[in-house]
């Protein structure tokens, strides 16, 4: 196994979780050249249900889960199987932690839905032969922060999207990130770096290299002395 000059091995699957408008993409997209890795992107345009399941969350939950759940194994297996280093911008854990739990709760997944989408879940992720990302980047901050960003990218169907919604969906993601166990994870707050700073972008690849180096660190949370201010 080689390793690139940020004594990351080359082969390294790096994937990114955090809510809706935390950055994921720019921060896939310049981690990924930053390590001369490959970039893997969510596919938004072209999805048969997003725009439904935001019209209508108890009517097209359970279809828009099973879309994402079988999209994202197949990019995850490709990924690996192809033997390059990847930065993935949303993991596929979110969906049964956050997202299918998120519309049960709320009565918009019915329980025969979310017993088979979790079954389901379990049998093609948790398996021992699905391939593990080695960190997972959490992006966490401010969600009066995160829903600035929402609102300036303009998606229609994210900004008529009730507060409620981002709310619920920001406080999920903080608990979920404390139960979460599969790999080792670097916690970064969109206010301590910027992805046009050099030197921000040195101390998320030494977090990544020394999470994995270091057997008996599973977490990491970077905080710079002087955080990046929007």
């Amino acid at each position: 196994m080689n390793k690139n000059r940020h004594s990351i091995p080359d082969n390294a699957l790096i994937t990114l979780a955090g809510t809706v408008g935390v950055g994921k993409s720019t921060l896939t997209k310049t981690l990924a050249d930053t390590l001369n890795f490959e970039a893997s992107f969510e596919k938004v345009d072209g999805n048969p249900y997003l725009e439904d399941y935001y019209d209508d969350f108890k009517a097209w939950s359970f279809h828009l889960q099973m879309y994402f759940l079988a999209e994202r194994f197949k990019q995850q297996k490709q990924m690996h199987e192809t033997g390059a280093g990847y930065v993935q911008d949303r993991s596929i854990y979110e969906d049964v932690g956050i997202f299918a739990k998120m519309q049960f709760d709320n009565g918009n997944m019915t329980r025969r839905d979310y017993d088979t989408y979790h079954s389901l879940f379990e049998a093609m992720v948790m398996s021992p032969y699905f391939p593990k990302p080695d960190v997972l980047i959490y992006i966490d901050g401010d969600l009066d922060k995160i829903l600035e960003r929402v609102g300036s990218r303009g998606r229609e169907m994210e900004t008529k999207t009730p507060r409620a919604f981002w709310k619920d969906l920001h406080e999920r993601y903080r608990s979920w990130i404390q139960q979460f166990d599969v790999c080792p994870v670097l916690h970064l707050d969109i206010e301590a770096y910027d992805c046009r700073d050099a030197d921000s972008m040195k101390r998320i690849t030494s977090g990544i290299s020394e999470l994995i180096h270091n057997k008996d660190l599973n977490y990491l949370k970077l905080s710079p002395v002087n955080p990046v201010k929007s």
